[in-house]
């Protein structure tokens, strides 16, 4: 099962453009159009099982944590897209500073479970089945991306 994790992981690093046009926004970017595609792809408004809303999902306490702007603006779009790359920044920035590495498999780890259970080791099994997908769609967007650049 490790190495199955270990191979995910890396085949969604490699699908990651890098070199000329491959920036750190545009990387975030194609990991944050993964989660949305996993989270609410459809752009529901109506609110999860546990009240999260708009297109990436987000819980009350994790939308405070980025904007003072209300909740209930997290079914825009445009404010959920925002807060989106706030909270993949900060998820980022815990990451290496627990000495792990941002990949998109973490960075959807965490996003899932939270920080500090992708950082101690604790995110449960259906977490990382989540990270997995995430790190599978990343590796196909990016394909997609590489594709139609070159035409």
């Amino acid at each position: 099962m490790a190495a199955k994790l270990v191979i995910g992981v890396c085949v969604a690093l490699l699908a990651i453009p890098s070199g000329v046009g491959a920036t750190p926004e545009r990387e975030r970017d194609i990991v944050l159009q993964a989660i949305h595609s996993l989270e609410n792809p459809r752009n529901l408004t109506r609110p999860g099982r546990h009240g999260e809303l708009g297109a990436y999902q987000f819980r009350a306490s994790t939308w405070k944590m980025h904007t003072k702007t209300p909740f209930y603006l997290a079914v825009n779009r445009m404010e959920s897209d925002i807060v989106a790359v706030r909270h993949f920044e900060w998820l980022k920035r815990g990451l290496e500073r627990a000495r792990m590495p941002a990949t998109p498999y973490n960075i959807a780890l965490a996003w899932n479970s939270g920080l500090t259970a992708a950082v101690r080791g604790t995110a449960p099994r259906i977490a990382h089945d989540y990270a997995q997908r995430a790190a599978n769609l990343t590796a196909a967007f990016a394909n997609e991306r590489r594709v139609a650049d070159a035409r």
